[in-house]
């Protein structure tokens, strides 16, 4: 069961159900409202776009003074709709780029990836789809009634800085670590992370029979960690990855092996992936 409780100042402390404490800065309003100013500048190109178009290729009126046209109840009509379209252009335009951008970016957006900031759930695993379209939906209620005034006022209420959205969606944000300047994918792919490299590729010096003994349960483990170590420090990722190892080693009946234990991790990985058990 995974609990969370505060270490100091701004920092939160999550126990994993590998009793792995992972500790994350939480991400405070300054940090905040400056990520959130810069994606909406980059979601105001598009309008400054417009608006430029609009100097340089206005409408023609055709030769002489357009006929004053009387109001007609078709017109108001047409008119409602065309608000009703554009408002909802623009709110799809607002939630779906902050959205697509936290589900498919790793917990990022331009902004916060600039003030090195990242979107994670409250169990410390990184967010999908839809806990990214949850805190985005309500990100129309956060910015109320100007500048973020409720959100504000909610983050300065709880010790997490949360605002509604990550109520609803079960995440926070925070400060990113220290890492590498390797791509976040090399975790995704199961790829070493920690090795340089000009190392070889890694091979699988764990007999079959010994590998037979672990299951999907233990891939999920593995993979678990290469997920969640993007979020990890140096000092934590060692510490976890050679847990992990003893306890796959432990019940593989095989001796811990030497060197780097993310690469026998990742060898385990391998070797569990191209069984022909189904899992």
């Amino acid at each position: 069961m995974e609990s969370a409780r505060r270490g100091f100042a701004d920092q939160l402390n999550i126990e994993t159900p590998e009793q792995v404490d992972l500790r994350f800065p939480v991400a405070g309003i300054g940090s905040r409202f400056v990520a959130v100013l810069v994606d909406h500048l980059i979601q105001l190109v598009p309008y400054v776009l417009i608006f430029i178009a609009a100097l340089f290729f206005p409408g023609s009126s055709g030769g002489g003074a357009p006929a004053p046209v009387k109001p007609s109840a078709g017109m108001e009509l047409g008119e409602k709709w065309a608000i009703a379209i554009i408002t909802l252009i623009n709110f799809v335009w607002i939630t779906g780029y902050f959205a697509l951008f936290e589900a498919f970016w790793h917990g990022q957006t331009p902004g916060k990836r600039l003030m090195k900031l990242r979107v994670i759930k409250d169990s410390g695993r990184q967010i999908t789809l839809f806990e990214a379209l949850a805190r985005n939906l309500l990100r129309i209620i956060d910015i109320l009634p100007t500048a973020y005034a409720i959100g504000v006022i909610t983050m300065l209420c709880n010790r997490k800085n949360k605002r509604l959205g990550d109520f609803a969606a079960g995440t926070l944000v925070v400060h990113e670590l220290p890492v590498d300047d390797r791509p976040a994918e090399a975790f995704l792919s199961g790829t070493n992370y920690f090795a340089p490299k000009t190392e070889a590729p890694p091979e699988n010096p764990i007999p079959a029979d010994a590998i037979s003994r672990l299951d999907a349960a233990d891939l999920h483990v593995i993979e678990t960690f290469f997920a969640r170590a993007l979020d990890l420090d140096m000092p934590t990722r060692a510490r976890m990855a050679e847990r992990i190892v003893a306890r796959m080693t432990a019940k593989m009946r095989v001796p811990p092996p030497e060197g780097n234990p993310e690469r026998a991790l990742e060898a385990m990985a391998k070797a569990l992936r191209g069984s022909a058990r189904r899992f």
